[in-house]
């Protein structure tokens, strides 16, 4: 199976399972709207009826945006022009290449998220792999079979990403980075240094984040328990088939560009009532479920070159769990 067919192999099995995409849309707002509410309830308790509540719901106050944020604390402290439309992609990737701290409360939010993915991943592989219904008792059983497996799993991962980020992002950034431009007068020079080494960066954390996909792909198609064997696993794949990894990779990584890019087309501005309003926050939606579909496209495009390059396309070694005479069931009991 090549890169591409394995591709559009994986969307198709993404698109022919659409509550799966609805259901992770629906976590990711159950998330999302508390945050949301309670940011929403500082503004109005700063607004009050002042004329400035006025200027701000049609357009940017940024001098009222200011002195809220002067006293804002906790979660307040993430409101600025930045969260604005497009602006909120650009701002989390800069945080994301410049290792920004962000608020506790944010960083609470976000952990109990990959909790909930972590949570989920196995019962989306495993039903990506079998390319059939295996209904909501199937679904819950698998995701809690691999739950415990995938935090193994996660351990791992927080230990490489630590090194990533607190090490080798610092050795880049703050030295390497530095003794390059120590001589250099010209502007463009040193920015050309700084995004060569995002792109060296970016490169090393997708490589591991690939390796730990294959990892979470090969536990649930091969029923691993060990998950020190699914990222050896991992790695031997991968190096077996380099090719077809590295070109699946770009072609997801491509999809990505793509529903960034057609964001920033038609992403929202500042200020709007009623209808505006309503059709800015469906815009809004519409990405966050654009960048879901490419996140599952990836795990079963992942999935399914996998099953390809072993000639055993929707098979999966562990039978499939009947909720609730299987081990989900058990672990809760």
């Amino acid at each position: 199976m090549t890169a591409l067919s394995a591709w559009r192999d994986g969307a198709g099995r993404v698109n022919r399972a659409p509550a799966l995409l609805a259901g992770m849309w629906a976590l990711t707002l159950l998330v999302s709207l508390p945050l949301t509410i309670a940011l929403r309830g500082m503004i109005d308790q700063h607004l009050g009826r002042s004329l400035a509540a006025d200027t701000a719901a049609s357009g940017v106050n940024s001098d009222w945006m200011q002195e809220f944020s002067d006293q804002a604390t906790g979660l307040g402290v993430t409101f600025k022009p930045t969260v604005i439309g497009f602006g909120a992609v650009l701002d989390n990737l800069s945080a994301f290449l410049d290792n920004t701290t962000r608020p506790a409360v944010i960083v609470g939010a976000a952990s109990a998220y990959v909790v909930l993915w972590i949570f989920v991943a196995g019962g989306l592989i495993d039903r990506y792999a079998r390319d059939r219904a295996t209904r909501a008792h199937g679904f819950f059983a698998a995701s809690g079979v691999y739950f415990f497996r995938f935090l193994q799993l996660a351990v791992v991962q927080w230990i490489v990403y630590a090194v990533v980020f607190g090490v080798v992002h610092g050795w880049l950034f703050d030295r390497l980075y530095e003794r390059l431009i120590h001589d250099v007068s010209v502007e463009t020079t040193a920015f050309a240094y700084r995004a060569a080494l995002y792109v060296v960066f970016g490169a090393l954390v997708a490589a591991c984040t690939v390796v730990f996909d294959y990892a979470k792909v090969r536990a649930v198609v091969e029923d691993r328990r060990s998950m020190l064997g699914a990222i050896a696993g991992a790695l031997r794949f991968i190096q077996r088939n380099a090719g077809a990894a590295v070109l699946l990779f770009l072609v997801n990584f491509g999809a990505f560009l793509l529903a960034v890019g057609l964001y920033a087309a038609v992403a929202p501005g500042a200020g709007g009532a009623g209808v505006s309003m309503w059709t800015d926050a469906a815009i809004s939606q519409a990405y966050v479920i654009a960048r879901l579909w490419v996140k599952l496209t990836c795990w079963a495009s992942e999935t399914a070159l996998f099953q390809g390059r072993f000639a055993h396309a929707g098979y999966v070694a562990r039978p499939e769990p009947v909720w609730p005479e299987s081990p989900a069931a058990e672990a809760i009991l």
